[in-house]
């Protein structure tokens, strides 16, 4: 694939290259082509991907093409090449490849079926071109605690693309696709959006079916989608949205005509600024102001808010989502599944559990495991995990008291600064959470949250520094997909999306 080709197929929006193959004026075969290229030549300095999926990927492109000359009907996401993070399952029917959560523990698993989100991408014509490195299990906020090494920043090879969706930002942010599906746990799609560049949609908890997502926190995982366009995103909600008889906690709920909602009028309604409770970088609280004057442009009326009990969003989720972590995780023990590790003759049963967990589960899984199964213990568990419920009631109740008094959406930081350099906190656990204090709460709440770029911090004097990607997030009433999506459309408008070609793998956007 000659070097210009590859350079306008990954220029291209998920929208853009799906009417392209429609019309012929580009096949399917040269899109994945050029998107898999462009993957062998990052790869190595991104370390996005666990495992890729070259022949498969052209032959399915292939099958798109045939559909196309035989002049039968195309589906909305035909030959577009899309990456989807490695703890969404994906069977082996089409795909031979692994779903290991980036996990010692599930090195050589291979599932039998595919997740309904990513079943539902396929049914519409997209074609998986590899499956994206994360935090193991999805337990991170940086992607520096894969067992497969750390993803880096497109931005800036030197930093974190954020966490856990490391590699499905870090693959849309280098442009090798347009499209990744990702989970957000606590901030896991929009944290890394905000880092790279992207946008991130965290749907209502229940608007997208769980089924083959990979447990790590069962009342807050949700399955959400990278993009670089408010019309990308809104393409793939369409897409994955929807009931799913498979999920118990899936929601019968009417879905939206997501596909118009970014071009719908926004004046007249209410948006609620809320300020951060901690300390931000001064590019975060530039942008936050900047997202507040957009809207106003556009006819929202933006007002102060106040979410009293958001600072202790953090606290109650390191305590409900390791509590739950730990029952879903006890499973992987080398007997039911797993890792199994090799016993010396005469080591019996406890022996093989002890073993097998600690070769298999990474320092960071280990440290939630524990916290969480002491949350649960007899005598704590009404202090810490209780506790914690309690809290996340309150959570819930400040935004509810919010959307009662006529509030369309709430506005604030994704995160408290732009990408850190990789390896940076890792000392300080503390400050690694504390990333998450502006994303935890959309998801103790269940609401839908959309995170969208906000410009670049600026350049530092000495020509040294990398102008970072910086975002601000809106959070919706439950089921409002659509209105966020709005919203979103007049910051994307007042900003411009960040460009596909933008970003490189040598710091100098």
């Amino acid at each position: 694939m000659a070097a210009a080709g590859m350079i306008q197929t990954h220029k291209q929006t998920a929208r853009q290259a799906a009417r392209d193959i429609a019309a012929g004026v580009r096949s399917a075969r040269e899109v994945v082509a050029a998107a898999l290229a462009r993957l062998d030549a990052l790869e190595p300095t991104l370390n996005a991907c666990i495992d890729t999926f070259h022949e498969p990927a052209l032959a399915q492109a292939d099958h798109v093409d045939a559909r196309r000359a035989a002049g039968r009907p195309l589906g909305p996401m035909a030959g577009v090449p899309i990456v989807a993070k490695d703890n969404l399952c994906l069977g082996q029917d089409t795909y031979p490849g692994r779903t290991t959560c980036a996990s010692r523990m599930l090195e050589h698993y291979r599932s039998p079926y595919t997740a309904t989100a990513l079943q539902k991408m396929l049914d519409a014509g997209a074609i998986v071109i590899a499956k994206a490195n994360l935090d193991e299990f999805a337990m991170g906020a940086s992607g520096e605690h894969s067992a497969f090494g750390p993803t880096a920043n497109p931005w800036d090879p030197a930093r974190t693309p954020g966490g856990s969706s490391s590699g499905s930002a870090a693959a849309v942010a280098a442009g090798l696709v347009p499209v990744a599906l990702g989970s957000d746990t606590g901030g896991s799609v929009r944290q890394p959006a905000a880092m790279t560049g992207l946008v991130g949609l965290k749907p209502t908890y229940g608007r997208v079916s769980r089924y083959g997502l990979v447990a790590y926190a069962s009342s807050l995982d949700q399955v959400g989608t990278l993009t670089h366009t408010v019309a990308d995103a809104a393409l793939a909600l369409t897409i994955i949205a929807g009931h799913d008889p498979l999920d118990a906690t899936s929601a019968p709920h009417p879905i939206d005509d997501y596909a118009a909602a970014p071009g719908q009028p926004i004046a007249g309604w209410s948006v609620a600024l809320v300020e951060p409770a901690g300390p931000v970088h001064p590019a975060v609280a530039d942008a936050l102001e900047r997202a507040a004057r957009a809207l106003s442009a556009s006819g929202v009326r933006v007002s102060q808010g106040h979410l009293p009990h958001t600072a202790l969003g953090v606290a109650a989720y390191y305590l409900i989502a390791p509590a739950e972590a730990s029952s879903n995780l006890a499973r992987y023990d080398g007997v039911r599944y797993g890792h199994r590790a090799a016993l010396a003759p005469g080591e019996g049963l406890q022996a093989l559990y002890t073993r097998s967990r600690t070769e298999g589960f990474g320092p960071e899984v280990r440290k939630r495991i524990l916290l969480g199964t002491h949350a649960l213990q007899s005598g704590y568990h009404d202090r810490y995990y209780g506790r914690a419920q309690r809290t996340r009631r309150l959570i819930q109740n400040d935004f509810t008291a919010l959307f009662a008094d006529g509030i369309r959406a709430v506005l604030m930081p994704t995160t408290p600064g732009p990408a850190f350099r990789l390896g940076e906190k890792l000392a300080d656990p503390m400050a690694l959470y504390l990333e998450d204090a502006f994303t935890v709460g959309a998801n103790l709440a269940g609401l839908p949250a959309i995170g969208v770029p906000m410009g670049l911090t600026p350049p530092h004097p000495s020509h040294k520094h990398t102008p970072l990607p910086i975002g601000v997030q809106l959070i919706g009433r439950p089921y409002d997909e659509a209105g966020l999506l709005a919203l979103a459309q007049a910051l994307e408008a007042a900003q411009g999306p960040t460009s596909p070609t933008t970003p490189t793998t040598h710091g100098n956007p």
